[in-house]
């Protein structure tokens, strides 16, 4: 007798489905088997924990009976957290774009017995509503279909399979030159709100990778336009409701123009990549804001999101089954809560309002635009949003996502690295340390990765995204530690990556290994999704790896990289932001070498001033005297001047006069000479 089997999982999503009377099935070959021997149908729902319209439809229809009798009836039903399984929901998701849908969460999907889509749809409501078509109803057509029509659904899958090529296995090589970084900025700043930042349009997304592709624009050329609308960005993101104020991070997404209502679901990788961006802007403006939103939000993933010692993957957008109700106030919860402090001062900060400001309460967002206000009122602001903090945890909490994904570690331990060095914060570097020694033994086996961990449960194989992430945050542990170790890590894991992912027909990384379960399509992907691509972020893993060791291995591979995809700059460098800002760390990638003993302070005077600088291309490398750089490296045989540490900048094979001084450093790095013209 058959059964619902999600009870043995250890996603928490999959986990939230287990009572359901849908009888469903983890993704596997066991699932696909029984579909092939009842020759029924798959329906794949694919959704993740945070996903407000996911819970919806699991209410709907999912704890419905009858709908749960007509889909065991009609089909073999798989679910698949969308986190646990990324390589699954990038092929049917890209089935679904092929079939003419949006795609989306919840993704409802249906294929053949081998795993072949013929129809999708996104969220369906239980009942006929807004012009979508009843889940009740769209059974029974689609079984229909499948059992009567079989030449259409072969036609279907045929012209799916085509997309797929087109999109995946096709050789994307061609010529690029290094202008390309200044038009395709140009472009992208074109597509930006200059009243609000952001890609214009609703929903707004941060798009972290476009914001610094924006800012190394700046960087490069000098052009205010670009420094606008990177700031303008920034200053709203911070000041508006997709920030939590009360208890820092921010939100996935704002569903209007402003960054004023957000979909309250808070990611890992969104705060990580946040967290990166505002500490490189602010070694640039020194923005008091932005130190602040790095500090905040830091703590709230040491207070929130630690499990052992590393990162949960995210909190809901719902709680107490009410979308958001965990962040929202009403004016008389304000008022109680601060009484006894100067609470008007507060309401009109923070736009609190009797009426409320979004469906009856109030989402608090910054409206005074002068930051920061005078010292004592800060210090009262601070002050009464930890009172409101202290309240709100009172309140019963959104899900937490505890399982561990390797690739969204990564960039948390990269960003805390960063922070760490930057802001001098000694404790924030130890966490990164911690974290990646916790994911390097709950996720690691040798050389190899796996994707997923949860109360002491690894699933499924590492992907490239795992090592690309990992392997990034290894080079910025070394770069803030000086500890070989990490550098040894980042070697060794793009080893895996160019042994087991490689396309040696196209170039470029596959998304799965050699040796992993094999999809309908083995997916090899160039475009920033959710979280930056493996192959953008590896173009500058591999350009810094060749800085490092002078191994002319990575130099290739790296040049290799940039060929594999640079047909499709043109026509979509809106997706590509990884790829073009790691194009231009390949190019004019700076190599700062600092010969001194660690214990040195003119050592730590020299480092000092190379932090201080907003240098997204820069290789810190901290040597001793006695230790000496590889053959090959522009700096070798480079020694100290006068016994005094010593620095030098190098870029493309060239170094620059010996420097003592640290503020001579810090002048010469003040403007990073533009790339070469010619071919990348």
């Amino acid at each position: 007798m058959t059964r619902n089997l999600l009870d043995q999982e250890t996603s928490p999503y999959l986990l939230l489905h287990k009572d359901n009377p849908v009888h469903w099935r983890p993704w596997g070959a066991q699932a696909l088997g029984e579909a092939e021997a009842a020759n029924k149908p798959i329906l794949l729902s694919i959704g993740y924990t945070a996903c407000h319209w996911c819970h919806v439809m699991e209410e709907e229809s999912f704890r419905d009976s009858e709908t749960a009798a007509l889909m065991n009836e009609l089909f073999v039903n798989i679910k698949v957290d969308r986190e646990e399984r990324p390589d699954l929901d990038q092929v049917y998701q890209a089935a679904a774009n092929a079939l003419g849908q949006n795609g989306g969460w919840p993704l409802t999907i249906f294929l053949t017995p081998q795993g072949e889509p013929f129809y999708a749809g996104a969220y369906f409501p239980k009942e006929e509503r807004f012009g979508q078509p009843a889940f009740r109803k769209i059974l029974p057509e689609v079984a229909r279909l499948y059992r009567e029509q079989p030449e259409p659904v072969a036609n279907t899958t045929a012209r799916v399979h085509q997309i797929f090529a087109n999109l995946w296995a096709r050789d994307l090589r061609g010529q690029i030159d290094s202008s390309i970084l200044d038009q395709c900025a140009i472009h992208i700043g074109q597509r930006f709100d200059i009243f609000f930042g952001g890609i214009t349009g609703v929903p707004k997304f941060p798009s972290t990778p476009l914001l610094e592709l924006l800012w190394r624009g700046h960087l490069r050329t000098g052009l205010l336009q670009f420094v606008q609308l990177v700031l303008t960005s920034l200053d709203n993101i911070c000041r508006g409701g997709i920030y939590d104020h009360v208890g820092g991070g921010f939100a996935r997404y704002s569903v209007d123009e402003r960054w004023f209502v957000p979909h309250f679901e808070k990611m890992l990788y969104d705060n990580a990549l946040l967290i990166d961006l505002l500490t490189l802007v602010w070694q640039h403006n020194r923005s008091p804001l932005y130190r602040e939103r790095v500090e905040e939000t830091i703590g709230w993933l040491q207070r929130e999101m630690m499990v052992e010692q590393g990162f949960a993957s995210s909190l809901d957008a719902d709680s107490g089954g009410e979308e958001g109700r965990y962040y929202l106030w009403s004016e008389a919860e304000i008022d109680a809560a601060l009484m006894g402090t100067f609470v008007q001062r507060f309401k009109d900060v923070y736009a609190v309002r009797r009426e409320g400001n979004f469906q009856g309460r109030n989402i608090l967002h910054r409206t005074i635009s002068t930051y920061p206000l005078p010292e004592a009122d800060e210090a009262l602001l601070k002050r009464q949003r930890e009172l409101l903090l202290a309240n709100r945890l009172k309140r019963t909490p959104p899900t937490r996502d505890d399982k561990l994904l390797a690739d969204w570690n990564g960039m948390t331990i990269a960003a805390l690295a960063n922070a760490g060095t930057v802001f001098r914060r000694t404790d924030w570097t130890a966490a990164a340390i911690q974290a990646f020694d916790f994911i390097v033994k709950a996720l690691g086996d040798g050389e190899r990765l796996s994707h997923s961990w949860r109360r002491g449960k690894r699933s499924y194989t590492g992907l490239s995204d795992d090592y690309a992430h990992m392997a990034r945050a290894a080079l910025a542990l070394w770069e803030a530690t000086n500890d070989k170790r990490f550098l040894d890590r980042a070697q060794r894991w793009t080893h895996v990556l160019n042994e087991h992912f490689w396309d040696a027909q196209n170039g470029g990384y596959f998304h799965t290994p050699d040796d992993a379960e094999q999809l309908i399509i083995r997916a090899r992907n160039v475009f920033d999704q959710s979280v930056p691509s493996a192959n953008g972020v590896m173009v500058s893993v591999l350009a810094k790896l060749h800085f490092a060791t002078a191994d002319i291995g990575y130099r290739d591979r790296c040049n290799a990289m940039i060929q594999a995809f640079s047909g499709e700059v043109n026509r979509a460098y809106i997706s590509m932001g990884s790829y073009l800002n790691g194009i231009e760390t390949a190019i004019t990638g700076m190599q700062i070498v600092i010969l001194g003993p660690n214990d040195n302070s003119k050592t730590h005077e020299l480092v000092n001033a190379v932090l201080g600088r907003s240098l997204p291309n820069r290789l810190l490398m901290i040597v001793d005297p006695k230790e000496a750089l590889p053959e090959g490296h522009p700096a070798h045989g480079k020694t100290m001047q006068n016994g005094q540490p010593t620095a030098y900048v190098c870029q493309r094979m060239t170094c620059s006069a010996p420097i003592t001084n640290p503020v001579t450093l810090s002048q010469v790095l003040q403007l990073p000479p533009r790339p070469p013209q010619g071919q990348a």
